[in-house]
């Protein structure tokens, strides 16, 4: 009998240990993936957005495998399976789907960036250009001058490759025509205004602000109806 609870104590001793394992938290905000990186600082660091956006500021040591490009499968097969990888985009959507797909072709440690670049830029943490002048983009001073208007101004931030800033776009278009002696809208690309978007804490796109008189009045972040746009400008 003895023997027989010493070896249900060891079994259940395992299973705790073994379920702890898989549970550890792989979603990581910008200091714990830093820490990680640390911790662990021959794994792989993938930098899943396009190449232009990389070009213009990256994590130190991160390779660029671009999630949407043709060879992404070809270029992914050739790290090992079994070692810790590190994946990471602009916000986190894109590296979320390129960690689901590496988890499930058999890659037992997959670490993402919660909230992507910007979170990290947020936090101020380093940045690199590969030794390239990095491109700033608009100055927050330039951005208030943007907004001096006796119109309200709609402030669109958005990326090339955001589907959601895509889809919401032909609404902006309808509207800048539609209500041209109403409001000025103004459409900034995320990708090459990083510094303004740290400025301004912009985390995730699409986002839109609306100003009157300098003022913010209005913050919508994700995808948009044209209508419920039109409602915040009435």
């Amino acid at each position: 009998m003895r023997y027989i609870l010493t070896i249900i104590a060891i079994s259940s001793t395992i299973l705790f240990f073994s379920c702890n394992s898989k549970n550890e938290e792989t979603n990581l905000s910008p200091n714990q993936f830093k820490n990680k990186i640390k911790e662990m600082p021959s794994a792989p660091l993938i930098d899943v957005r396009t190449p232009d956006e990389f070009s213009k500021g990256h994590l130190p040591n991160a390779q660029n495998i671009d999630w949407n490009g043709d060879d992404f499968d070809k270029q992914v097969t050739t790290i090992n399976k079994s070692t810790p990888i590190f994946v990471y985009c602009l916000s986190g959507g894109r590296s979320s789907s390129a960690a689901a797909k590496m988890r499930n072709d058999g890659f037992k440690k997959v670490y993402e960036l919660d909230g992507g670049i910007m979170k990290w830029r947020s936090e101020n943490l380093p940045e690199t250009t590969d030794n390239q002048k990095k491109s700033i983009g608009m100055t927050l001073e330039d951005f208030n001058k943007l907004l001096k208007s006796d119109k309200p101004v709609l402030v669109d931030f958005y990326a090339e490759w955001c589907a959601p800033c895509k889809k919401m776009n032909p609404h902006l278009v309808e509207i800048a025509t539609e209500m041209s002696e109403k409001v000025t809208i103004i459409r900034i690309d995320a990708d090459s205004n990083s510094e303004l978007c740290n400025a301004l804490k912009i985390e995730s796109l699409p986002v839109l602000l609306l100003y009157k008189k300098t003022k913010l009045s209005w913050t919508n972040l994700g995808y948009i109806e044209k209508e419920d746009i039109v409602k915040q400008l009435n």
